[in-house]
């Protein structure tokens, strides 16, 4: 089934996948003052990350034995794999939370002791790991970074020169002069990858080289790594951003999972009750039972439904009251964009519009703009340690 017959069976059902991008929204999750983000079935803990698993990473050698790199946050995120590395055979994957380390709980103390627990226990380090949305932000991280020797050809200046490099998920190839500019300093350059072309070189008789044609400059860039591991792990991560391969955001997994799911069982919901929403000559109001889960808004026929006839995805919508006649207002869910639809809701009364209200604000609060989280990561890079 193509992208355009499963978008028009999703619509028949009522979820609107075309106003969720998954590439221009992050998940950000709960303000810090619980007072700010109403709950109707009391303020809850969040529960256990979903497809929470086991992985086993063999002690391997070097200075990264596993090989891997975790972030200063709470939860703890894995941000760089190594390729080819203990880690990644054992199946560790980017953007994973760890949960616990070696049989202890880690979700609450700092990276640092989590890395000192893993380092003072034995040669199988044993992870339980998790991809929750609703225990960490999935904010965009580099897909490759390190030093690398770049060959320079100028006309005072040839030979090697020993520069940070930067590559991130959007496919820009950043570098400085040091590790510490990152973040801090313009770079150097920036290089789009955009149908670039990347190989291993022979021609310069030096090991480790590799080369980046890049077709919107017309030019050969010549790199050398300090070992052939090194080498693939930059080939392998340009390949990708050169080819990406777009995925389903975990988000929208989510999402098809709680459809599949009747309305009570969907953990720490935000809001729920009756709605009735409008039809597009706003003529007919048809009632639902709603759930609202994440800037997800759930309809069903009734509380005992065993699935979701379908729902509204929210991210950046603006929800305010408007009013419909004299004596009644309604809810009104304005797009980010005209290209867009807009939806009308209404509840049993106005008290109850205006909790609706607050619960959908404070839900699609939980989302930035992509920009934003970017722009938010290139000024404060985290603190973190390699494994």
């Amino acid at each position: 089934m193509d992208l355009a017959q499963v978008r028009a069976e999703n619509e028949q059902r009522g979820i609107y996948t075309e106003t969720y991008n998954s590439t221009s929204w992050i998940f950000s999750g709960d303000k810090r003052n619980p007072e700010n983000n109403p709950r109707c079935l009391g303020k809850r803990a969040h529960p256990a990350a979903i497809r929470e698993r086991t992985v086993k990473i063999a002690k391997g050698t070097g200075a990264y034995p596993w090989g891997f790199r975790i972030q200063f946050s709470k939860p703890i995120l894995v941000t760089e794999v190594d390729t080819n590395g203990a880690a990644e055979e054992a199946g560790l994957l980017i953007g994973d939370v760890v949960l616990a380390v070696n049989g202890t709980d880690v979700t609450s103390i700092p990276h640092s002791e989590a890395a000192n627990l893993a380092l003072q226990g034995p040669d199988i380090l044993t992870l339980v790991v998790g991809s929750d949305i609703s225990r960490c932000p999935n904010t965009p991280r580099p897909a490759c970074r390190g030093y690398l020797h770049k060959r320079t050809q100028s006309a005072l200046l040839k030979g090697w020169r020993k520069r940070w490099f930067v590559l991130k998920h959007d496919g820009l190839f950043y570098y400085y002069k040091n590790k510490m500019d990152e973040g801090r300093c313009r770079p150097l350059d920036v290089m789009r990858l955009d149908e670039a072309e990347v190989a291993i070189d022979t021609s310069l008789g030096k090991p480790f080289v590799f080369k980046c044609f890049l077709q919107s400059r017309n030019r050969m860039l010549y790199f050398c790594s300090t070992s052939n591991q090194e080498m693939k792990r930059w080939l392998e991560a340009m390949e990708r951003a050169i080819h990406p391969v777009h995925q389903t955001h975990v988000w929208v997994d989510v999402t098809h999972h709680n459809a599949n799911l009747p309305p009570l069982a969907i953990k720490s919901p935000e809001c729920l009750g009756l709605l009735r929403q409008v039809d597009r000559n706003k003529t007919v109001w048809a009632q639902h039972y709603c759930v609202l889960k994440d800037a997800c808004l759930y309809f069903y026929a009734g509380i005992r439904s065993t699935l979701a006839l379908g729902g509204i995805y929210l991210q950046g919508y603006t929800v305010s009251e408007q009013s419909l006649g004299s004596k009644r207002t309604i809810i009104e869910a304005k797009p980010p964009s005209e290209e867009f639809k807009t939806f009308y809701l209404c509840a049993d009364n106005t008290a109850d519009n205006k909790r609706w209200i607050m619960a959908l604000n404070a839900s699609i609060n939980k989302w930035l703009p992509l920009h934003q989280a970017i722009h938010d990561f290139i000024t404060n890079p985290p603190e973190e340690t390699r494994m």
